[in-house]
């Protein structure tokens, strides 16, 4: 497996570090042929090449069977917008929320849910103008394409779960943008007769995301603008942004990444949590052994890993974040010795 690593700024070299120390003792135990290439982007790539993604790097990425990315800093529109949207096309964010054990503080328990947010288009196409000195205008797109490809995504993911999909959109101001969305979306539905259909204007979904998550939601699908702040609303409520790991997925490749940002002010201390970028070296490898090759034990390390993570966390073992005095690399230690 080529995977291409980009540490990103801040706590990015920290966790990224983290995460790569319980992939290769993964590798290890499972017998797994990893093959690392690292990939500068981000803000010291800005200032040492003049560009956030190097050009020089991209055919490292082409060639990689995945991307492993941390966080990165004021420069991340410039390298996210260009690996999702570029030549990858990886249309999926797939984002999970979920409670974890070990007293873990959440703002609501039972949460089990899943945001699968349109990754290529919205306001995130980054066409913004000023039309003059006072007036500033950004293009928002929705395509009938992408919003049917990002539906089944949502339904297929339902139907292996609690078969319940949630549409979120603002059709009653946003009629002409969010109403294609919402009736392509239902339009595909109609395949999955099993499927329950509901929907939710973008104000009501935040104020349920919070007050009754685990009631209200299985799956929502959404576009880029909504997913980005839903998802990251979701991480808080069950606990914390440094355990939210997320995918990017297209048809032939996928990036995954923890949804935090780099998050200067804590750069360099040892106390950052590398739970996130862990479980998504996890799920990269249950990608690529079940939705790539069917390696079976690339899936199996992938669950050995999470599963060392949960134990983790359940015996109390906590960064500072989470109320714990354990340090970027002593957590890791733990996850290691329990994989």
């Amino acid at each position: 497996m080529r995977i291409a690593v980009i540490e990103g700024d801040g706590i990015g070299p920290e966790v990224t570090k983290s995460a790569i120390e319980v992939l290769k003792m993964a590798a290890s135990k499972y017998g797994l042929n990893i093959d690392i290439a690292y990939v500068e982007a981000g803000d010291n790539a800005v200032r040492k090449y003049g560009e956030a993604l190097p050009s020089r790097y991209w055919p490292i990425i082409e060639g990689a069977d995945a991307i492993l990315k941390g966080p990165v800093g004021e420069s991340a529109g410039d390298v996210v917008v260009k690996l999702r949207r570029g030549g990858l096309d990886l249309y999926a964010n797939i984002r999970p929320a979920r409670n974890y054990p070990g007293g873990v503080k959440a703002v609501r328990d039972g949460v089990d849910l899943v945001i699968v947010r349109e990754n290529t288009e919205d306001v995130y196409v980054r066409a913004e103008y000023m039309i003059n000195d006072d007036t500033a205008v950004a293009l928002r797109v929705i395509t009938r394409r992408a919003s049917e490809r990002i539906a089944r995504v949502a339904l297929n993911m339902a139907r292996a779960r609690r078969r319940r999909v949630t549409i979120v959109h603002k059709a009653n101001v946003l009629t002409v943008s969010d109403g294609l969305f919402r009736s392509v979306v239902r339009n595909v539905a109609r395949e999955y007769p099993e499927v329950l259909i509901n929907e939710m204007y973008i104000d009501a979904a935040v104020m349920d995301l919070v007050r009754r998550p685990p009631q209200d939601f299985d799956v929502i699908v959404t576009t880029n603008l909504y997913g980005d702040i839903l998802s990251d609303l979701a991480a808080y409520v069950t606990g914390s942004i440094g355990l939210a790991p997320s995918a990017n997925v297209g048809d032939n490749k996928a990036l995954f990444e923890p949804i935090h940002g780099a998050a200067f002010d804590i750069a360099g201390k040892g106390i950052a949590n590398p739970t996130a970028m862990i479980l998504s070296a996890a799920w990269m490898l249950r990608w690529y052994g079940g939705e790539r090759t069917g390696n079976n034990n690339y899936v199996a390390a992938g669950g050995a890993v999470e599963d060392a993570v949960i134990n983790t966390l359940s015996q109390g073992i906590h960064t500072p974040d989470l109320g714990g005095n354990y340090t970027t690399e002593s957590f890791t230690t733990e996850v290691i010795k329990r994989i």
